[in-house]
């Protein structure tokens, strides 16, 4: 055995690197293993919600993440043909998070804040984990470009095909929806040509270019667009660019094409795992749970996730009992289940809703609901993931 390290996180995604850097300011000894040679930059989530802010708040990071994204104190539901809309205002939650709003930053950006804040040589690129094998006293982790390697613990935030969750033998129950988002990026600027735009938008539209929905979401220079395919069109006719400039230009006519440097289709997956402990393997993030992007859940989720585990790592590590980590899947699992996947599911739901009439009538229940200070309070805690925090606060 070439290597010993107390604790092996297996994915430098923004999850891994926050449970690493919460590790290291606690004094514990962790190494980051990342089968790709740097930080993702390609399109992935950019939403960070008030409590994740909070969070980030107590490892210094908030407020330069703040200065590379975009303060969004309102988010709305839109129809698309005439403009209308239910916004809903981040400022009243104030009284329940020093960030009353949403934060629009790409997770690279994160990852490269936390980053810059370890220790040189705690995250190893181009270090792929092949075969994770666990026993009764440690977990051995193997690989093309590493010597074997001995951990105490090993963490798996590997994603969606985590090696350490097939290591672990644990299923990854679920669906997958039948629709594929394509994510593509415009500099153009929306703002200056739709009426009340927010920088958070998800809107319903009759035009035939879509199946009825598409979301637009702001970043510094940039604007998100969130299409699918029109009816009877495929994945690959969608993807042309002739479609992309087709389902655009639906948004906004213009007489020159748009720019569109980044395009990624992906399918959607509702998916959790039965326990996030198996012995001395543990998973968090999208190695635990997956869920629609709609509300902006999933990479949220999985900070909470981290923020939850080292709390419990760290206990076990200074002489607590090991059964206190099971108290780690009692408490993000139900919120992942309630408070993620199904409220991203509800949120698909009622976005993918075509009938004009009951469009109508969702809409305006969620006017009243923005319009009332208590059910909008009520609603944005929900959706800001405070209510699902504070709910699991409570369970032992």
């Amino acid at each position: 055995m070439s290597a010993v390290s107390p604790i092996a996180i297996i994915g430098a995604g923004p999850v891994g690197l926050t449970l690493a850097l919460l590790l290291h300011r606690a004094g514990h000894a962790a190494i980051v293993l990342e089968a790709a040679d740097d930080i993702a930059q390609e399109l992935r989530a950019s939403t960070i919600h008030p409590p994740t802010l909070d969070m980030l708040d107590g490892l210094g990071l908030a407020q330069p993440l703040i200065a590379q994204g975009l303060v969004t104190p309102t988010w709305q539901i839109r129809r698309h043909e005439d403009g209308a809309r239910a916004v809903f205002d981040l400022s009243v939650i104030a009284p329940d998070t020093a960030y009353p709003f949403r934060l629009q930053a790409e997770q690279h950006k994160l990852s490269r804040l936390i980053l810059a804040a370890l220790p040189p040589g705690m995250v190893r690129f181009s270090c792929p984990v092949a075969t994770v094998t666990p026993q009764a006293d440690g977990v051995t982790l193997a690989g093309p470009a590493m010597d074997a390697l001995r951990a105490d613990w090993v963490i798996g935030c590997d994603g969606a095909r985590s090696v350490v969750r097939r290591a672990a033998g644990l299923g990854f129950g679920g669906e997958t929806y039948p629709e594929t988002v394509i994510l593509a990026t415009t500099p153009f600027a929306f703002h200056d040509v739709l009426p009340g735009l927010s920088n958070v938008n998800y809107v319903w539209t009759q035009h035939p270019a879509f199946s009825g929905t598409f979301s637009l979401l702001r970043v510094p220079g940039k604007w998100r667009a969130s299409l699918y395919p029109a009816p009877g069109e495929s994945v690959e006719e969608a993807l042309l660019p002739a479609a992309i400039e087709r389902k655009l230009q639906a948004i906004h006519p213009r007489s020159e094409p748009y720019d569109v440097p980044d395009l990624r289709p992906y399918r959607v997956h509702q998916r959790i795992v039965e326990t996030y402990r198996a012995g001395r393997l543990l998973l968090a993030g999208d190695a635990a749970h997956l869920n629609s992007p709609a509300g902006g859940m999933g990479m949220n989720g999985g900070l909470h996730d981290a923020f939850e585990l080292a709390a419990h790592l760290v206990a076990v590590l200074e002489g607590a009992d090991a059964a206190l980590l099971d108290r780690y899947t009692r408490r993000r699992r139900p919120v992942a289940e309630r408070e993620i996947i199904a409220q991203a599911d509800r949120n698909r739901a009622r976005m993918r809703q075509t009938d004009p009439a009951r469009r109508a009538e969702m809409l305006a229940e969620m006017q009243a609901i923005a319009a009332d200070p208590v059910r909008a309070r009520e609603h944005l805690l929900r959706s800001s993931m405070i209510t699902g925090l504070r709910a699991a606060a409570t369970v032992e």
